[in-house]
């Protein structure tokens, strides 16, 4: 049986084929799904926002939906609805949701009213429908595809929305050498996708997300995250700062950074390493910060130099 090493090092190698040269953001994808995240990828079109997401779908032995938003999709085309059978029986259609590994493609292109359809399906992984309650299967995990500089028929986001994203990540454009590698490789008989195989059970991605509750924090590790969001919620460039939902976010994603390189406990580094990933998508600037041309990035860099870093990790 493989230890958790392994699977991870299979899943990396895996999405490579399809994903290149973005390791460090497949990192981070691999720690939310570790840490039973759900990931907006925030990007310009062609960048591989889906691909990435189909890469990992494919590599898990996951059942995968992907759903493309549109301003007429209802939230009953989200989690279903019921409808009366040959018998006349009410019976529950399963909606889109209703998988694994569920692939949101550019969800501001949707209505509010359907965004907010994924709010208990995200915090809860259970959907309602006409009074009944239906359990998703686990391992599951939304992954959101937006396009940041395109608004025209998009509709943005609330806080409440942001907030159930574990993370929010971008791939950016790729390297000359690594694009060079992309034409050698897409621009061949057969895809990279084609080639991709399952590298992981759902059991293995289970017994792993166990195994990330288990990494040791220390106080004050612990204490580190607790003033690092304490500092958000008293800058003067943010109107909207980390929540304690986003504190303990941060904190399963540390954990979650220290069981890929291979610890049982976590240093103020992983918190480091994970911090804009998990709170810069949950911060709203203040309208100085604006137009003074800060982003959400810059906020947090000043804010984590001016907390104190421990030194006693155990």
């Amino acid at each position: 049986m493989l230890n958790s090493n392994q699977i991870v090092n299979a899943l990396k190698k895996n999405i490579a084929q399809a994903v290149v040269g973005k390791d460090d953001v497949v990192e981070l994808l691999l720690t939310a799904l570790l840490c039973e995240g759900h990931v907006l990828i925030e990007d310009v079109p062609g960048v591989g926002k889906t691909t990435l997401c189909s890469a990992l779908a494919r590599s898990l032995s996951c059942s995968f939906k992907r759903i493309q938003f549109t301003p007429d999709i209802t939230p009953s085309d989200i989690t279903g609805y019921t409808a009366p059978n040959l018998s006349g029986e009410m019976t529950y259609r399963p909606g889109a949701i209703m998988s694994q590994i569920v692939l949101a493609d550019e969800i501001n292109r949707t209505s509010p009213k359907t965004q907010s359809a994924l709010l208990e399906v995200m915090e809860e992984r259970q959907v309602t429908v006409d009074g009944t309650t239906y359990a998703l299967s686990r391992p599951f995990m939304v992954l959101a595809t937006q396009n940041p500089v395109d608004f025209v028929g998009t509709y943005p986001l609330p806080e409440a929305q942001m907030d159930r994203f574990f993370m929010r990540i971008s791939l950016g454009y790729p390297s000359v050498q690594d694009e060079m590698e992309i034409l050698g490789r897409y621009c061949g008989e057969v895809s990279p996708m084609q080639n991709l195989h399952a590298v992981c059970t759902a059991e293995d991605v289970l017994a792993m997300q166990q195994q990330v509750k288990t990494i040791y924090v220390s106080p004050e590790v612990r204490a580190y995250v607790a003033y690092i969001c304490a500092a958000t919620r008293n800058s003067p460039y943010l109107t909207l700062g980390a929540s304690t939902r986003a504190a303990i976010a941060l904190v399963h994603a540390a954990q979650g950074s220290a069981l890929l390189c291979g610890r049982d406990y976590v240093i103020p580094e992983d918190v480091q390493h994970v911090a804009p990933s998990v709170l810069c998508h949950r911060f709203v600037l203040a309208a100085d910060a604006r137009m003074r041309g800060y982003t959400a990035g810059q906020v947090l860099t000043e804010l984590l130099a001016g907390v104190r870093v421990p030194v006693k990790l155990k």
